[in-house]
């Protein structure tokens, strides 16, 4: 009886924080611009898609990472495979991807694409969230054996050192960096929530690959084998995988945490280089982490991703393409939406 109690008293203390934090969110998806620019760049991307499903960066390249993006920016929309204003786009770009998967594991096409780890990843993220959500039994069967196959390939892609390079260790000869390395470990926590086998090994050599590249001053560097300075893009990225893995480390993160804050904290600043894919990794940072901090810093970058919004909802800043920073502009924009369970509190 006496726990009982307790427990009581604690969700009645907790409730007022719950429903201000819940408020908080509605509050921002339901802002009239944020709703607006989000509405006119689904409907953007969507009428970008090709015919048999994908979508391109520039000079139609990066097909399938393009596709994975672009469908995950309409997942957090709300829609799903079968319900929802974006449900066939959604559907075409899963068929899409499936289509790709080789004999292998990967996802993707090592002959047309010098960075195919990044597609691979992006669509093990992509292809995870979509499978919670298959009611179809013929389907999911299908992307159980595509997403096992693909875990599989990229454990074998892993270098010794832990990371991944752009291609597979085989086809890089051992080369791995940063950003590709999170991009596997986002795929393979999404796999593994979503039910499909990971060996925690892989993962455990990623987080220690990561360790290994992070200087004194939290900040990360671009692999284990140029150390320099920290890089703050990859940073960002790094500890969006480590909260990902579910490394909480109590004096480790919040060193990386303080690293980002101290070289991210004015929004508008190009320093750093490759500004919205580190924002795109700072934001699920902090979103995750809710509070004062994430309402103030959510609220800037909103406002900035807005103002640099073409009339057709589209984004065009960058060398990558307008599907590219229209996809990930408009997963930031969605994330209090609370859909993708990859990037939940």
């Amino acid at each position: 009886m006496m726990v009982r109690t307790a427990r009581l008293l604690c969700i009645a203390f907790m409730l007022p924080t719950l429903l201000s934090t819940v408020s908080d969110a509605r509050a921002a998806t339901k802002d009239p611009k944020v709703q607006r620019a989000v509405s006119q760049g689904l409907d953007w991307l969507a009428h970008q898609q090709s015919r048999v499903g994908h979508w391109t960066a520039q000079d139609e390249r990066y097909p399938t990472a393009m596709t994975a993006l672009s469908g995950v920016a309409m997942l957090a929309e709300g829609s799903t495979t079968t319900q929802g204003k974006y449900a066939p786009n959604i559907r075409a770009a899963v068929d899409y991807l499936v289509s790709r998967s080789r004999t292998n594991g990967l996802i993707g096409d090592p002959g047309g694409d010098d960075r195919y780890t990044y597609g691979h990843g992006f669509s093990m993220l992509f292809l995870s969230q979509v499978l919670g959500e298959e009611e179809d039994a013929e389907r999911r069967e299908k992307l159980v054996d595509v997403l096992s196959r693909a875990v599989i390939f990229t454990g074998e892609a892993q270098t010794q050192a832990g990371g991944w390079g752009y291609v597979s260790a085989k086809d890089g000869h051992d080369f791995d960096e940063g950003s590709t390395t999170i991009t596997q470990v986002q795929g393979l926590r999404g796999c593994r929530n979503a039910g499909i086998v990971v060996p925690a090994e892989i993962i455990d050599k990623a987080v220690k690959y990561i360790r290994d590249c992070t200087g004194p001053d939290g900040g990360v560097y671009y692999s284990t084998k140029s150390r320099g300075s920290g890089r703050p893009a990859i940073t960002a990225a790094a500890v969006a995988c480590l909260f990902n893995a579910g490394d909480y480390d109590s004096e480790y993160v919040p060193k990386l945490l303080a690293y980002c804050r101290k070289n991210l904290a004015d929004i508008n600043s190009q320093s750093s280089g490759h500004w919205h894919y580190t924002h795109f990794y700072y934001s699920q940072v902090l979103y995750r982490q809710g509070g004062k901090e994430w309402e103030e810093y959510r609220n800037r970058l909103h406002a900035k991703i807005l103002a640099e919004a073409n009339p057709d909802g589209s984004w065009t800043q960058g060398s990558i393409g307008p599907v590219y920073l229209t996809a990930i502009n408009l997963t930031i924009l969605q994330l209090d939406n609370g859909t993708l369970p990859i990037y939940q509190r």
